[in-house]
């Protein structure tokens, strides 16, 4: 099979486009990013690698704003990101010099896919190491998350995560995330009571701290963690070290209780 791997345009016997499973792997290899979606607010979370002691960690940026209302978080290669990035941009302003409006999150979404996967099949060129999550409100208020990832396919969600470990935290939205049906777990207690929380009590500090819960799944401690938020007609909010420590003593103390 090694032959097949050498150009992006060709397929091996069986179906594969080897390339692009290669970037998918390279994803898979970066550092974790969640996104969550609550009533009023959308939550992106980062896992942050230790910066070198000589390094100002105020160059390395997982979570970024495309426009005013949407924003992006990724996981892979991050050069990749930087330049599709900038592209997208573009993209916003050229939108809004010709159609006099914003564009929505749901396009953006869409042509960063197509972006993406017109580096699937065109000689010369390698796809985009990277998966990202779009986040942003509607007109009416609405938040919308989208996922893309290195073949070009798009996809909604109301909380996802990508990168390394990301099968673990989503597995946890699937048991924690408000209002999701849930098949019962064969090993919990007979007596054990189910308490789910309602969509309707999904504020804004419940989706703050399950984004941070879910964060800790795959962290050692709240120095890894960075987070970021937006509201609608609000500009993107980054959490300060202190407010993110107060919240992981919190659920600590939880889990102690719990015990």
């Amino acid at each position: 099979m090694a032959r097949y791997d050498r150009a992006i345009i060709v397929f091996s016997p069986d179906g594969h486009l080897f390339q692009v499973e290669y970037a998918l792997e390279a994803v898979n290899k970066g550092t974790t990013a969640i996104g969550i979606r609550g009533k009023e607010i959308i939550v992106l979370g980062v896992e942050k690698k230790s910066a070198a002691k000589l390094q100002d960690p105020r160059t390395i940026k997982k979570i970024v704003m495309l426009d005013d209302h949407i924003c992006l978080a990724f996981a892979g290669l991050t050069a990749d990101g930087r330049v599709l990035i900038n592209r997208a941009r573009i993209e916003c302003q050229s939108y809004k010099l010709t159609v006099e409006d914003s564009a929505s999150v749901e396009y953006m979404a869409r042509w960063i896919g197509m972006r993406q996967q017109k580096y699937t099949q065109s000689g010369g060129v390698r796809p985009y190491g990277i998966s990202t999550l779009i986040v942003g409100f509607d007109m009416d208020g609405t938040p919308r998350l989208f996922q893309t990832d290195p073949t070009g396919i798009y996809s909604e969600w109301v909380a996802n995560a990508i990168g390394r470990n990301s099968k673990t935290v989503k597995e946890f939205f699937e048991k924690r995330y408000p209002g999701i049906r849930r098949v019962k777990d064969e090993d919990a207690p007979p007596d054990e009571e189910n308490v789910e929380m309602q969509l309707s009590d999904f504020d804004d500090e419940a989706t703050i701290k399950l984004a941070i819960r879910a964060l800790l799944e795959v962290v050692e401690s709240s120095k890894n963690i960075e987070i970021a938020y937006l509201k609608k007609d609000q500009p993107l909010k980054f959490m300060e070290k202190e407010e993110i420590a107060t919240i992981v003593a919190s659920i600590e103390s939880e889990k102690k209780k719990d015990e």
